[in-house]
């Protein structure tokens, strides 16, 4: 089913020279206007776009992809402010309203960025961003698994470390020991389940917990090294950033899986790198 502020594959219904109309359901034909229409799309094929009000709110379509969709957390910037509100950049031709009401501190700065959760209002039927934040997080007592892999949005930073949004609805905290590499807020990376405490609150970690990570990754470094001809330049000297941008784990964690690998027979360890046996 077609919804504002969401993707959809839509059914191409009608061709004009401005563009085509789509049959976007009960919300009627949607026009996909000509520049956003790939070459040769006729009636009767689908095509993959998002919905949206326009500057005069008329449901539209588009191929573009906008920074979130509704639902969802990201770090808009703010492109100007007026009596009404402040406009955010979200990636299409129509900014995005961040309505006074909406906005936890006062006021936002033009060129600022803040992190906001995408909604639909209810009186106007357009996409406006929030910047309340908790409103929007589901305070029930999660179900997450240890070990399960979750989408993050990174949120403020605290004492004890790094607020992260998971998966567009609970909170929770990547610790400092965790904290692999240098990260800020808004950025969007998978993460996973270390722990759901008692209390409901929920640690993440940033790589896969326990040997599962260990197996991942010897899988990886064997595959690394039959596509470099045996040979890459990392080892257990290699620096903690080098070894998180390569397998997205800490060095401790790539240690243990060259010692699996050693112990197989499967490599050998050089002053510049590791080498794969024959």
């Amino acid at each position: 089913m077609a919804e504002i502020g969401k993707y959809s594959t839509l059914e191409v219904i009608k061709e004009k020279d401005f563009g085509v109309y789509l049959d976007a359901g009960e919300l009627g034909e949607i026009l996909l206007p000509k520049r956003y229409c790939p070459e040769n799309l006729a009636v009767g094929e689908h095509i993959r776009v998002f919905i949206y009000l326009d500057t005069d709110d008329y449901l539209i379509a588009t191929t573009e992809k906008p920074s979130a969709i509704v639902g969802e957390f990201a770090m808009l910037k703010v492109s100007a402010v007026n009596d009404v509100g402040a406009f955010m950049d979200w990636g299409l031709p129509k900014d995005v309203l961040l309505p006074f009401s909406e906005q936890r501190q006062r006021p936002v700065e033009v060129g600022k960025r803040y992190l906001v959760r995408l909604y639909i209002d209810k009186n106007t039927n357009r996409i406006v961003a929030s910047t309340k934040i908790d409103k929007f997080l589901d305070t029930t007592p999660p179900l997450y698994k240890e070990g399960e892999e979750v989408q993050l949005v990174i949120a403020n930073r605290t004492d004890l470390g790094q607020k992260a949004i998971i998966n567009h609805q609970h909170w929770g905290m990547i610790f400092r020991s965790d904290v692999l590499k240098t990260i800020y807020p808004g950025q969007k990376f998978k993460g996973y389940i270390k722990e759901v405490r008692p209390d409901g609150k929920i640690n993440l970690s940033m790589q896969k917990p326990g040997y599962a990570k260990v197996v991942d990754t010897t899988g990886e470094i064997l595959a690394m090294l039959e596509d470099q001809d045996g040979f890459i330049t990392v080892n257990d000297k290699s620096s903690p950033e080098t070894i998180f941008q390569l397998f997205g784990i800490s060095k401790k964690a790539f240690k243990m899986a060259v010692g699996a690998l050693l112990k197989q027979g499967k490599i050998t360890i050089e002053p510049g790198g590791l080498r794969l046996k024959d």
